[in-house]
């Protein structure tokens, strides 16, 4: 029972803020159709029947002044009364004068008497004509001085015809009403889109700024939200000029420690054995802290930047043409099923590298067969999954090979720095890299990422 208020709640989060102002709007103005579409009616009803009880209060007071007891002690009216239908039998218009002896009845009744039903002590009697008609009536006390006795005079007419009217008469209300619905919803739609456009132009400048049409935002913006458009601009200004410098003294730092580094490991060559020992150490170290701070500095910034986009499947072809000539002796073949059209938020630079260190790794221990593919997730995400034949990793040891510097086999080259700058790059992106056993029975490798959308 409490799952569906949580769907609900998880539901109306979702909701776009066109959806939820219409929402709201409907709302309200659902609740106001609603109260009017009752209140009217009841309204006009009561109005309707406080008429019919003065006209029919007119009626009473000409009996009143007309009745009359004869020489027998009778009561009679000496004239007739003004409205016809008190003599037209069962016309739907009766009037009764009655003591405890003796009782007058209008013509229109012809041979039958008003019949009187008590509801309850606290609801006036329900009263009935000629045809067992529902009566709206008045009732009245006068007294004679020919008779002792009070007088009941009780004047009813028929209401089917006021609840036929009524019933017409709501009919119509609520067509009115759902016009009314209607015309002010669409009216309010009309002004929420509008008053929302300048927010879907900034998503559409958004997109376009994940497809590298444009650099920054328009400044064409209501004033409200310009303060914000203004600082998304000076914050993507500020942190592409970051991106460029941190990458441009990674790449001096790089072109400055390859020489002295290869001198070292050239003068190692001229050492003794107990030397070369001694010192291959500390400089592998240091070759292994540069490539690992290097690579960490190459990526620094990479994350969130909106106008990158990369084809994945364009991006394993041409690595697999490279790895294909390299690795040529291994003829392993690589099965490329990743759609060319999905696009992810990545920089090609990076994601030659992600992919490049995977697709290494399995030409370097696949047996024959490497398979690239992917498939959807929650949360426009995609999974790209690589895989091969080969022997693979034990499961106790999937997670450790992801720490920095491990290394399972020492008998090939490498420093253990592929798989850990895989899952921190990818992390930069908002992805992510899993590990896993391989129906194929060798290494499966699942990197998620954002999708591109168009």
């Amino acid at each position: 029972m409490k799952k569906a208020p949580r769907r609900l709640q998880h539901t109306l989060k979702k909701l776009s803020l066109k959806s939820r102002l219409l929402l709201a709007a409907a709302f309200w103005l659902s609740s106001m159709i609603l109260a009017a579409g009752i209140g009217i009616p009841k309204l006009v009803n009561d109005y309707l029947i406080k008429d019919v009880k003065q006209q029919l209060a007119l009626s009473m007071d000409e009996i009143t002044a007309n009745l009359e007891t004869n020489e027998q002690g009778k009561l009679v009216l000496f004239s007739r009364l003004s409205d016809p239908r008190f003599n037209q039998p069962y016309s739907g218009l009766y009037w009764t004068a009655s003591t405890k002896k003796d009782e007058l009845r209008s013509r229109s009744l012809w041979d039958k008497k008003l019949k009187f039903k008590d509801n309850s002590l606290d609801i006036a009697p329900t009263v009935k004509g000629a045809k067992d008609e529902k009566l709206i009536y008045i009732q009245k006390h006068i007294y004679l001085p020919e008779i002792k006795a009070p007088i009941t005079i009780t004047i009813g007419v028929d209401e089917n015809p006021l609840e036929k009217t009524l019933h017409q008469l709501t009919g119509q209300v609520w067509v009115i009403l759902g016009l009314l619905f209607s015309g002010v919803l669409f009216l309010i739609g009309i002004q929420v889109s509008w008053s929302l456009r300048p927010l879907a132009k900034m998503q559409s400048e958004l997109i376009q700024l994940r497809k590298g049409e444009q650099q920054n935002l328009s400044q064409h913006y209501p004033q409200e939200i310009a303060p914000l458009v203004s600082d998304l601009n000076a914050l993507l200004f500020h942190y592409q000029e970051l991106l460029d410098r941190a990458r441009n003294h990674a790449g001096n730092l790089s072109h400055s420690l390859k020489t002295p580094l290869s001198v070292l490991k050239n003068e190692l060559e001229h050492l003794s054995e107990e030397d070369k020992k001694r010192l291959s150490l500390p400089i592998n170290k240091l070759q292994e802290h540069i490539d690992y701070h290097l690579g960490r500095a190459r990526m620094a910034g990479s994350m969130n930047i909106l106008s990158v986009s990369t084809s994945p499947s364009d991006r394993v072809d041409a690595i697999s043409m490279a790895f294909d000539k390299v690795y040529a002796v291994r003829e392993i073949m690589l099965i490329n099923e990743l759609n060319s059209d999905d696009n992810i938020a990545v920089e090609a630079t990076d994601l030659d590298e992600m992919l490049g260190n995977l697709l290494e790794n399995g030409y370097k221990w696949a047996s024959s067969m490497i398979r690239v593919h992917s498939k959807y997730a929650a949360d426009n995400l995609i999974e790209i999954t690589i895989e091969d034949d080969g022997n693979g990793i034990p499961e106790d040891k999937l997670e450790h090979v992801i720490r920095r510097g491990v290394r399972l086999d020492e008998s090939t080259p490498g420093t253990g720095l592929g798989l850990n700058i895989v899952d921190e790059m990818a992390h930069s992106y908002r992805g992510s890299l899993l590990l896993d056993r391989s129906k194929m029975g060798g290494l499966k490798a699942t990197l998620t990422f954002p999708l591109v959308t168009n």
